[in-house]
Order: C-alpha cells, then structure tokens, then sequence
C-alpha cells in the first residue's frame, strides 16, 4: 500500500531524514509540515511535535464545546482556547499521585463569547472536559512501537 493511500484510509504517515528535524505529515488528503524552531537545532519549518499535541487538544476542545452549544441552542458565538505545555516538579503538584519526577503540564484557557450566562459557561466548561482528545491524554496511552525495514 502506497503511503497516500495508507493516509486516505485513516493512516498518519509522518516523513523526514536523517539531515534535520523537518517532518512532512499525511492525513488523508492534508499534507502538514512538523520541525523544530532554529534555537533547538531546527529551520522552523513547522510547528513543534509538542504545538501539534496542543492544538490537537485545542481543536478537540473548541469543536466539542461547540457542538454541545449547537445541541442545546446555546447562544454561544465564539471560542478561543489557548493552551501551553510546560513540566512542573511532581512534588509541587497537589493533586498529582506520584512526587517523585517532573511532569508534563498543559494549562488551557477557554475564552466563551455569546449571550451565555454563568452556568452556561461553567456547563461548558465541564463539557470541554469531556473532549476525547483531553480524556485519552487523561487516562494514559499505550503505545506499541516496532522497526521495520523500508520496503
């Protein structure tokens, strides 16, 4: 199977070389580009792996909103989420099980606009919650890598 087909089924097919850090990306019919700024070694040819994970949370999070808005007539007009990454000491994390090492923390704000109230934005906002982006980063991944020769 060819690597545009490979996308057209679902497939992300993700391409680069041993010369730097640029990256061209395949989804479907998209073709994204992913690099690393100048100052990290890249050419900035694209957002960073860790910008992609942002704004797949971000899009995540405004179109589930959304959508619930849609639903439930809401006079919602806009949303805005803007997010950063960043790692914090575990042990000065509260609410974190383990106090041992760093952790990765995404800090998200949602700007609302509309005719919506205070329980209407506080609904919302536990509705962004429930984005399946942030519910799968929540819960964990499992992920299963294996090496395979170019065909």
């Amino acid at each position: 199977m060819t690597d545009a087909a490979e996308a057209a089924e679902g497939g992300v097919i993700v391409r680069g070389d041993a010369t730097g850090f640029a990256q061209e990306i395949l989804v479907r019919e998209h073709r994204l580009h992913a690099d690393e700024p100048v100052r990290a070694g890249g050419a900035d040819r694209g957002p960073t792996p860790y910008d992609l994970l942002l704004a797949a949370l971000g899009a995540c999070t405004s179109m589930t909103i959304g959508l619930y808005a849609r639903r439930k007539r809401l006079p919602l007009e806009s949303i805005t989420v803007r997010l950063r990454h960043g790692r914090i000491h575990a042990s000065d994390c509260a609410e974190c099980e383990t106090k041992e090492e760093m952790i990765d923390r995404i800090d998200v704000v949602i700007e609302l606009g509309g005719a919506i109230d205070d329980a209407q934005r506080e609904e919302l906002g536990k509705i962004a919650e429930r984005c399946p982006v942030s519910r799968t980063l929540r819960r964990g991944v499992q992920i299963v890598s294996r090496v395979r020769e170019r065909s």
